[in-house]
């Protein structure tokens, strides 16, 4: 977590990876292949193969789930400097999710068919990916673990602490994230209702544990976050 001065507020990103993890990325850029993708693009399909994985250079892209009904779960939402695709790239069998432009993006394509000279002219490539499937691994088995609650709260309450680690500042013994989430996207985040989410606010705002201070969240007491949901 940051300690810097407060943050002004941003767009909706739920995902991002610090400069450490993200400079081989960064360094091996001419692998890559530049594209472009519009508002309402698709970078790729759940349900096709595909050896591509995709570094962010700007704007934002929705990973997303879709089950049979046609319903729409949310994974994450990628930001600058996020990897995506990776998993499926690597292991040839048909994605299990979709990604979509959010707003006019940027991206660097690498084939994943490419990557065994690369890795070996550039092995802290190999261990930056390395490092990035592990986080999501991680990331992924705390909110495999939330969902099977049957408490919703769980869940909201999880992904709030997320965005504390990712975007949070220290600020007076609080935690400030200038993550900008509208309810609509928090329930759609976290499989649960809009009114659920208004509902769980609300509670942890009547006691004392978050605040709203313009679009900024002011998480009070966040060793209580977890705990009294």
């Amino acid at each position: 977590m940051a300690h810097d001065a407060l943050p002004k507020s941003r767009s909706t990103e739920t995902w991002r990876l610090d400069d450490s993890v993200v400079g081989p990325l960064i360094r091996a850029a001419h692998l890559g292949v530049r594209g472009s993708y519009r508002k309402g693009e698709f970078l790729y399909h759940q349900g096709q193969p595909d050896t591509h994985f995709y570094f962010m250079l700007n704007g934002r892209v929705r990973i997303s789930v879709f089950q049979e009904d046609g319903s729409e779960f949310v994974l994450e939402v990628m930001g600058q400097w996020a990897v995506c695709g990776e998993g499926a790239a690597f292991d040839g069998s048909p994605r299990f999710s979709s990604a979509v432009a959010l707003e006019n993006t940027e991206v660097l394509a690498f084939d994943a068919t490419d990557m065994t000279e690369a890795f070996r002219e550039y092995p802290e490539l190999a261990v930056a990916l390395l490092r990035i499937t592990a986080m999501k691994q991680r990331v992924l088995g705390i909110r495999a673990q939330c969902l099977a609650s049957p408490k919703p709260e769980k869940r909201i309450a999880e992904l709030l602490s997320r965005l504390a680690d990712l975007y949070g500042i220290s600020n007076g013994g609080a935690t400030v994230i200038g993550v900008s989430l509208t309810h609509e996207q928090i329930a759609a985040m976290t499989g649960t209702s809009r009114v659920t989410v208004t509902r769980t606010l609300k509670r942890l705002r009547d006691d004392a544990i978050i605040e709203m201070k313009g679009k900024q969240l002011h998480i009070l007491a966040p060793a209580r976050l977890m705990h009294e949901i």
